[in-house]
């Protein structure tokens, strides 16, 4: 989001930048003759999104590029299923733009806020271990490249360079047009339940395995997890939606009004976060119904946060969730907001979080208005002993020379990048400093 003045802020407000100038491309011609005009300048050119990541990865200190307007369907492949966006289009404006097609995304993640080139580039995914993120899903990009020209990135043509652009940080070049894999549209039933922690924990294969899509949140100081559980059906099944009453109170009233002034009051008066949590333990999720996909997936999310989420090895999930309840009670902090856990299969993208390995999930998050420093770092203590991987859209503290130990093709991907752009005209602080300079 760019303000009057100018100032782009994320949506966390954990970053903020005055650029050189923004544009407002509406065409990809626009975009090209932007690059090449950044160029001409000696600036750097950064596109932005919904500014949804929590890291400075977006951050554009010279030319930025607001891709709100670079938004629609440009081709649909009925036969294979595959649409192409241009890159701007916004995740929830695809169930509307799918529906006369009958399509609809394999997987989501539970916020859909992110642009379509926004959530692959930073790795944004669902939960379930037959599926990846949203980069996974995508069968081919086109980038405009450091001078200017489109570069096309699909089975015909760069072929082997899509394990790397799919999942790129917006490092080697500005993607205008993504091609996605879709399945037919499907409805989800969803079953809803807190259940013990050790309960969950000490049978985490069974849960997760047997499910197509697994989750829970646990809040610290309690012993419950509230888990969530979905299953895919076709789309012609009848539905059950929630009564459009309940889902105000569940999802509007309680989720996040009611939860925005806990939170702000226990920012205030830390004793009281305990209670609240044994309250929202209570009653969060007991629940069943079905619907479309989206409407399952995603939940509506309002309060603001700061977030860091890292993966790991599936099989440490147990241990690494004990050892952070450890890290809290020895600590004695009061957290708000709860701890939550996802799962995902492996892939062989370059910069995936799970690549080569199934993934879980674990984010932490702080209500914005709280420090997060400590409780951040220590977790990600935890995090780095179990060779855990950061969400690149999430907060964390690694650089270039761990991350290179952690992924198989970190090498690689730099040595593209130096490839694409040996002048940096897409790089920034971050960018240098999870890749390097």
């Amino acid at each position: 989001m760019t303000a009057i003045n100018g100032t782009w802020r994320n949506w966390a407000r954990t970053e903020s930048v005055t650029p050189v100038r923004v544009e407002r491309p509406t065409t990809i011609g626009a975009v090209q003759r932007a690059v090449v005009g950044a160029a001409r300048a000696g600036l750097r050119v950064k596109a932005v999104g919904a500014g949804h990541s929590f890291t400075a990865i977006a951050v554009a200190t010279g030319v930025l590029l607001d891709l709100d307007d670079l938004t629609g369907i440009v081709g649909v492949d009925r036969d294979r299923g595959r649409v192409t966006l241009l890159a701007g289009t916004r995740l929830f404006q695809l169930p509307k733009l799918l529906r006369p097609h009958g399509l609809a995304l394999a997987n989501m993640g539970d916020i859909d806020r992110q642009s379509i080139s926004g959530a692959i580039s930073t790795g944004t995914h669902g939960t379930g271990t037959a599926f990846g993120g949203i980069a996974t899903q995508v069968v081919g990009l086109t980038l405009v490249t450091a001078d200017g020209e489109l570069l096309r990135i699909d089975e015909e043509e760069n072929s082997e360079l899509l394990p790397a652009a799919a999942l790129g940080l917006g490092a080697l070049g500005v993607i205008v047009e993504v091609t996605l894999q879709c399945v037919p549209a499907f409805v989800l039933e969803a079953v809803e339940r807190p259940i013990p922690m050790n309960e969950v924990l000490e049978a985490i294969d069974d849960h997760v395995d047997g499910s197509d899509h697994f989750e829970f949140y646990w809040f610290p100081g309690t012993g419950t997890a509230v888990t969530k559980t979905n299953t895919r059906a076709d789309g012609s099944v009848a539905r059950r939606p929630l009564p459009a009453a309940q889902s105000f109170v569940d999802d509007t009233l309680m989720a996040n009004g009611v939860y925005r002034v806990t939170c702000a009051v226990g920012a205030v008066i830390p004793a009281v976060v305990p209670t609240v949590n044994r309250l929202a333990e209570r009653l969060w999720s007991n629940r069943d119904f079905s619907d479309h996909s989206h409407e399952v997936f995603v939940a509506k999310r309002t309060v603001r946060f700061r977030e860091m989420e890292y993966a790991i090895p599936a099989a440490d999930v147990p241990e690494v969730l004990r050892a952070i309840d450890d890290l809290i009670q020895e600590r004695g902090w009061r957290i708000s907001f709860p701890v939550e856990v996802r799962f995902a299969a492996a892939d062989d993208l370059w910069l995936s979080t799970a690549t080569g390995r199934a993934t879980g999930y674990i984010a932490v998050h702080r209500y914005f208005r709280e420090n997060h420093t400590e409780y951040f770092e220590a977790v990600e203590e935890i995090m780095n002993q179990h060779a855990g991987r950061p969400h690149w859209g999430k907060l964390h503290t690694q650089d270039a020379a761990s991350l290179a130990q952690l992924y198989p093709r970190h090498g690689d991907f730099a040595a593209l990048r130096d490839r694409l752009d040996p002048e940096r005209r897409f790089t920034n602080a971050y960018l240098d400093r999870v890749l390097g300079a």
